[in-house]
């Protein structure tokens, strides 16, 4: 089984009604939940750990990850209200106000003893639960836990405008980053992180503390990918119509799992050894997933039979 451990929330996705006026749409997301709808649309089997509510927004999102395949045993269902994000396209970038007091995303717990880490390949966290200090603590002891036989996939996905201690986030970031065996960032996370530090510089640093692959996406610029034994490779993003971008760092993410699973090289001594055509075709694929995925409004990953794969 593939785990994602995380934020599920809904996002209200810029539209226009019928008169031409600016509306918002509701769609259900948190990057987390899309990454594990992500793995389980191209036929992972695929389990996702975090608070939903049971309120009307919470039975949409349970919904929507039951009708994707993912398995929602593992996720904590509480009766405080569900986070809600209003999504606004600024110059292309997504831009979030985010309402998360009192969520059931916000007040997820770590239930020790419940997740099966012995049948997990791997565990992908990160995002807005790594905000606030209960979700990274409870995220830090499931990382713990998962690390003697899980493969351990981070993605930042930072929120800027959730952060209210920069400094103590980024040293949160830095100590998070230093448990993964996979660490997938936008161009945007970057900057965030690191600022003007060359990409390859802060590659090799994080390739010297342990990991093994290190992904940043850059929009319509493509992908590009250093490995501690196959080397630096680079893939370019497909040509299409771009709805909005919203979830399209999530769909990378789980399609880049799926296809290491596939190809049997996501296990961590299997990706430690990954040969660079293997790691070029599956990067070449999760491009091509979050290709589709900005095709369409909201975060929708695409389902297998829309991917032509010969996986």
């Amino acid at each position: 089984m593939l785990i994602s451990c995380g934020d599920a929330l809904i996002d209200f996705v810029p539209t226009r009604n019928a008169d031409g006026r600016e509306a918002v749409m509701p769609a259900v997301g948190g990057s987390c939940l899309n990454v594990a709808i992500g793995m389980a649309r191209l036929g992972a089997p695929t389990g996702f750990v975090g608070g939903i509510s049971t309120d009307l927004f919470g039975r949409m999102i349970a919904d929507h990850a039951a009708a994707s395949n993912v398995e929602l045993g593992l996720a904590t269902r509480s009766d405080h209200q569900t986070t809600l994000a209003f999504v606004r396209i600024v110059a292309g970038e997504s831009n979030y106000a985010f309402y998360d007091e009192a969520t059931a995303a916000r007040n997820w717990t770590y239930r020790r003893g419940t997740v099966p880490f012995a049948d997990g390949e791997a565990v992908h966290f990160g995002s807005t639960t790594l905000v606030n200090d209960q979700g990274a603590a409870e995220t830090k002891a499931l990382v713990a836990d998962a690390q003697a036989s899980s493969t351990i996939c981070f993605d930042p996905n930072c929120r800027p405008n959730l952060v209210k201690d920069k400094p103590a986030y980024l040293a949160r970031m830095a100590e998070f980053a230093e448990a993964a065996d996979l660490i997938k960032m936008s161009d945007v996370d970057f900057a965030y992180l690191f600022g003007t530090e060359p990409y390859e510089q802060r590659a090799s640093a994080l390739l010297g503390q342990g990991t093994s692959l290190v992904v940043i996406t850059r929009g319509s610029d493509g992908a590009i990918a250093w490995h501690a034994k196959a080397g630096q490779v680079e893939v370019p993003a497909p040509k299409v119509a771009v709805a909005d971008t919203i979830g399209a760092g999530d769909s990378f993410q789980a399609a880049l799992l799926f296809a290491l699973h596939k190809q049997g090289r996501l296990a961590r001594q299997r990706l430690k050894d990954i040969g660079i055509d293997e790691l070029r075709r599956a990067l070449a694929f999760a491009a091509n997933c979050a290709g589709i995925t900005c095709t369409r409004p909201g975060a929708d990953p695409p389902w297998s039979h829309e991917v032509s794969s010969s996986w």
